[in-house]
This record gives C-alpha cells, sequence and structure tokens, in this order.
C-alpha cells in the first residue's frame, strides 16, 4: 500500500434523528458494497462520506498516514483526497453543453492553467491517459458529451473523478443504465484501484453486483446499519434478508 493511503473513520454517525449511531472505518484496497430497500439511508451515507450531507451526528474522518481531517464539506471532501461519482449522470454529472474534453477536465482546471491560459496540450495528454485505460469511445475529445453512449458517458464522470487521484472513491450506482461490456470494464478498474490501495465505497442497487465486486457489504435498513456481512456469509437470500428486517 502506498505510504499516504487514505482510512475513511466514520465515528459515532446518526443519519435521522432517532437513528442508532455507528463507526465504521474503510481501508485503503477495500471495496465495500452499500446495501438496502431505496431511502433506507445508503444513499445519505454515502453523501455525508462525500460531504454533500450532513449527519444527524458524528464525524467522517480522514487519516493520512496518523494525519486526521475532519470532512465538513464536499469541498473539503474533494481537496483531502475523496472523489464522488453521481447516481444521475443526466442531472448532476455531465454537463449536457460541453465537450468531452471539457467535460472530464472540469475538476482540475488549475492543472492546466499557466499564466491564466489553458495549457489545451497537457489536458488532452491526461485525456488521453484515461482514455486509454478506460477504454473510452468518443470520436474526438471536442465532440458534445451527448454524442456518447450512456457507458462512455459514464466512463468520462469516472475518468474526471480518477483524474483527482483520490485516496477515496465513493460510487453512487455507477453502472446504472450501461451495457454489459462497459460494465465488465468498470469492474476490472475498480479491482485494479484496489489493488493499488484505493478505498472504494460502492453504492449498487444489484445485489449480485455487490456480491461480485465487494468484501464487505453494509445492509441498511431505517437509515441504520442493519447487517455488516464479509466471507461466506455474503450471499443474495442474507443481503434481502438482512433488507427486510427477517433472520436469513
Amino acid at each position: 500500500m502506498p505510504d499516504d493511503a487514505l482510512t475513511l473513520d466514520v465515528r459515532n454517525l446518526s443519519l435521522r434523528k432517532g437513528a442508532s449511531a455507528f463507526s465504521q472505518a474503510i481501508r485503503p484496497g477495500e471495496i465495500v458494497g452499500l446495501a438496502g430497500l431505496d431511502g433506507h439511508g445508503q444513499e445519505r451515507f454515502l453523501e455525508v462520506l462525500s460531504g454533500l450531507k450532513e449527519p444527524v451526528a458524528g464525524d467522517v474522518v480522514l487519516d493520512r498516514a496518523g494525519r486526521r481531517t475532519t470532512v465538513t464539506s464536499f469541498r473539503t471532501a474533494v481537496a483531502n483526497g475523496i472523489a464522488y461519482l453521481p447516481r444521475d449522470r443526466r442531472a448532476t454529472g455531465i454537463f449536457p453543453t460541453q465537450s468531452v474534453l471539457d467535460n472530464f477536465a472540469i475538476s482540475t482546471v488549475e492543472r492546466d492553467a499557466r499564466f491564466g491560459l489553458i495549457n489545451t496540450q497537457s489536458r488532452r495528454q491526461r485525456y488521453d491517459v484515461y482514455r486509454q485505460r478506460l477504454s473510452i469511445v468518443a470520436p474526438r475529445p471536442d465532440a458534445a458529451i451527448t454524442t456518447l453512449s450512456g457507458g462512455n458517458q459514464q466512463k468520462v464522470l469516472l475518468a474526471r473523478a480518477l483524474a483527482l487521484e483520490p485516496g477515496v472513491l465513493l460510487l453512487n450506482d455507477p453502472t446504472r443504465g450501461v451495457d454489459v461490456a462497459t460494465r465488465h470494464v468498470l469492474y476490472d478498474v475498480f479491482r485494479d484501484l484496489a489493488r493499488d490501495g484505493m478505498a472504494l465505497v460502492i453504492l449498487s442497487s444489484e445485489i449480485e453486483e455487490i456480491l461480485l465486486l465487494c468484501g464487505r457489504v453494509l445492509v441498511f435498513r431505517d437509515d441504520e446499519i442493519a447487517a455488516e456481512m464479509t466471507g461466506e456469509a455474503m450471499t443474495t437470500e442474507s443481503v434481502i434478508a438482512a433488507m427486510f428486517g427477517r433472520a436469513a
């Protein structure tokens, strides 16, 4: 693992008034899955981790080699190594009037600015690295992002997140609405990132996807963690049972 790998510590977190608090540690190289019926807290938890929403109580703390930073906003999260991929790429992800390249580079503009001007060559070179890594199929960088398939739009958004060089990647239903081939490309990328020491948290509406990708799953019910599973305990039946408050 890299010496500066990030651990995400969740301390006595409560997602709503009256809900039980919980603590979790998401470590470098770990892929943690979030499951639950819609509206039961797993999406709010992911948004709290990203700094987009505040918890009722508790803290989210980033630990990098003993240096601790509390996540108090989305800006703080991004500045300290968290990247977030939103669920609805059309509503909250892409900028539909902009090009593929502009959509990719919008989060890293300062890296390309020199004396107040954008270094287009530097921007394109960085885009090419991620285009190849993620197998993005696009006619050219200056093409409108809306000319790409849904799967390739999603890859551009993932490339944008990875260009921040995060230590923690938060993924909100990352394969929603993409084809099977794109799914498997994304799966391979996620596994490679974890092997390189990144911590990943994946919310998925598909239980099978969580079981395939994740080493640990947190099942939410009524804004609380109803179950935590690893290894052989992670089965479709046990996840569904926890979602509905039943014994497996």
